[in-house]
């Protein structure tokens, strides 16, 4: 990955978070950022496995798909080392499993594929209707509306300057949640301008593709990952890569759950730029269970 000197030092430093630190051909090793709620965030682990996975890959093969489990929650306090397997490198496909391991334990495995550019058959989903982003504040505008009752430390985080801006379509207060259909829809764009680096979109975008998902399969119950009664954990993850686009250019995240139960419940989600193209696609199920 390559990086822009002049670029906001919380965007600099999340890059150099995904980038990590070589220490063998394929092993890898990443620092955390707390979130706010003392474990790792799950979107991170994603983006640093999939930065590991690709560092392993020819430059001329991008991702067009990953599949990971969430195994145990990851400490903010300890290092992360991401083991990589080169399963496979075929004339038109590459696969890595990529397995994230603290205190001796696996937190985090996950399968990622990789391509040579191909031309083929090509269809796609219509965008969705949804106003643009010029019309919807931002996470942090929100944010600053209902400070005086974001606990701490979790009040700090979401006040702080964002290396990506989040504009909810509809929002939703996270602390006093009302019952609605489970569809949200959230406009995404990198803070400022980013590398031409097609590794740095991907992972990036798989970075913030882990927000959203399990908040959308609980509105219809009136709850919130954030409310102390409920214990909510992302399980499993699925991402695909369909065309090519930019982080630092506006993407619309459609998201929708089409069930819930178990204790767990599970939301799609789709990625559209401002030209109607659908760019990637996510599944998750995640833990929503009354404490």
């Amino acid at each position: 990955m390559t990086y822009v000197p002049s670029m906001s030092v919380v965007l600099q430093e999340l890059l150099e978070q995904l980038q990590l630190e070589r220490l063998e051909q394929n092993l890898f090793r990443g620092q955390s950022r707390d979130p706010g709620w003392g474990t790792v965030y799950g979107g991170q682990v994603l983006g640093q496995a999939l930065s590991a996975a690709c560092q392993t890959v020819p430059k001329e093969r991008t991702a067009h798909s990953l599949h990971g489990y969430f195994l145990r929650p990851g400490d903010v306090n300890a290092p992360i080392v991401y083991d990589v397997d080169c399963i496979r490198d075929g004339k038109s496909f590459t696969t890595r499993r990529v397995v994230a391991i603290q205190h001796g334990r696996a937190i985090f495995n996950m399968a990622a594929s990789f391509q040579i550019e191909e031309e083929g058959y090509d269809h796609q989903a219509e965008m969705p209707e949804a106003p643009g982003p010029q019309t919807a504040k931002s996470e942090r505008e929100l944010a600053k509306t209902i400070a005086a009752s974001i606990p701490e430390p979790l009040r700090s985080r979401v006040l702080s300057e964002r290396p990506l801006e989040m504009r909810p379509v509809n929002p939703v207060n996270p602390l006093a949640p009302k019952k609605g259909p489970p569809h949200r829809q959230v406009w995404y764009r990198a803070a400022e301008a980013l590398p031409d680096d097609t590794y740095v979109h991907q992972c990036l975008l798989a970075y913030a593709s882990d927000s959203y998902l399990l908040g959308t399969a609980m509105v219809p119950h009136g709850v919130s990952p954030l409310m102390p009664k409920i214990q909510a954990a992302s399980l499993d993850h699925s991402m695909w890569f369909h065309r090519p686009f930019r982080l630092d250019e506006w993407l619309l995240y459609d998201i929708d759950s089409p069930s819930a139960g178990g204790a767990r419940g599970m939301a799609r989600g789709q990625f559209f730029d401002t030209q109607g193209r659908l760019v990637a696609s996510t599944a998750q199920e995640g833990l929503m269970r009354r404490r």
